[in-house]
């Protein structure tokens, strides 16, 4: 057996995401000769898993079934008493009462991260989830908070006391992410020095309130003149339940060829080059990923100022936040870029420098190689 400690994350599923993502990076770009990793799924993974380039991470899955699945845990704890992980990583509350297995199967050092809310509960406030969060508070040693917004939330709501919560922001390549580059292949216009693109990308979910952006966008297209409404481009990319009904308010506005549905894609450093501007009209956030791809790529970011976009977003330097009880403030951010010539290229240009200070992914890779290193004593 390697000297190396093992860490355990713990996923719900491996797929497309931004949690999942965050793990990606996280496992490819740590230290080798600091600690192993494995991956264990919940309920199973996709191709996705291809993207952990290191040939030395094992991923297994337990295989388990909607509800209370009582052979998981039996499953669970078998398999980490066979690997013997010196820690388990758990992740958001579909994990959670792993860490009670984890414990029952003697693993010394549990950590839970948490990493945003779920779309039923954009707020973090169900009574039965809070119930779970804080029943499961004691088999855990230590949180991991994505944001300042998320541990405050902790320390009020869950009950964790600020000793046991390290706060870690999420990384973003700069390199994979960044102004200049291809376009996406499929792209179905031109860029040019007249048009004016905004875009989203994200699960299509109610919570994620691309319908906001679907409305302001169409308020503006009626605003101009006519020969200038071909000059607008909306782009939103992703796959969810709200879907169909996307596409049929778009048409209900009148502005269904403008907007390209683009569905889920695996190419978004292309698809962020291909905007002038990126809003994330979401309810609520934790640290959004698309925000800090956005700003890596060069482009001004315009959301909500909910959970932890304010961390992230510097109102009126890297792009803009509006008041999201105000379903006036999108239109108007979207109308000062423009309006504003040089507005959408100064702020994008101040995001990519602040991403690159603040959100890359050797400062995320830095932060968790000490955390993990002071918990296990290496």
């Amino acid at each position: 057996m390697s000297s190396k400690p093992l860490i355990a994350h713990v996923v719900y599923r491996l797929a497309i995401g931004g949690l999942e993502n965050g793990l990606v990076n996280l496992v490819n770009r740590m230290p080798a000769d600091r600690f192993r990793h494995t991956v264990v799924c919940l309920a199973g993974f996709t191709e996705f898993r291809r993207r952990i380039e290191r040939d030395d991470v094992e991923i297994y899955s337990v295989d388990k079934q909607p509800g209370k699945d009582f052979g998981a845990y039996l499953r669970m704890w078998r398999l980490l008493r066979r690997l013997r992980p010196a820690l388990v990583h758990t992740r958001n509350l579909g994990t959670i009462d792993m860490q009670w297995i984890a414990l029952a199967a003697r693993v010394p050092c549990r950590v839970h991260g948490e990493h945003g809310w779920e779309a039923a509960d954009p707020n973090g406030q169900s009574k039965r989830a809070l119930r779970i969060r804080r029943f499961c508070r004691r088999a855990i040693h230590r949180y991991v908070a994505m944001s300042q917004d998320i541990s405050a939330w902790l320390k009020a709501s869950v009950g964790v006391p600020a000793a046991r919560i390290e706060q870690i922001y999420n990384g973003v390549d700069i390199e994979r992410f960044r102004p200049d580059g291809p376009l996406p292949a499929d792209l179905p216009w031109q860029r040019t020095a007249s048009s004016f693109t905004v875009g989203t990308v994200g699960r299509l979910d109610r919570v994620k309130n691309q319908l906001a952006l679907l409305t302001a966008f169409a308020r503006l297209v009626a605003e101009g003149p006519a020969e200038r409404r071909a000059e607008w481009r909306l782009l939103i990319a992703g796959d969810g339940p709200m879907a169909d009904e996307l596409r049929a308010r778009a048409v209900e506005l009148r502005i269904d060829d403008l907007v390209w549905m683009a569905g889920a894609r695996e190419d978004v450093p292309q698809l962020m080059r291909a905007l002038d501007v990126f809003v994330l009209p979401s309810m609520n956030e934790g640290i959004s990923n698309t925000i800090l791809e956005a700003m890596a790529s060069g482009r001004p970011v315009i959301a909500a100022r909910v959970g932890g976009n304010p961390e992230l977003i510097q109102d009126g330097v890297t792009g803009s936040l509006y008041d999201d009880r105000d379903p006036e403030g999108l239109a108007q951010a979207l109308r000062r870029y423009r309006d504003t010539p040089g507005l959408a290229a100064a702020h994008g240009a101040a995001g990519r420098a602040r991403v690159r200070e603040r959100f890359s992914i050797q400062a995320m890779v830095n932060g968790y190689t000490d955390f993990y290193g002071r918990l296990l004593n290496t």
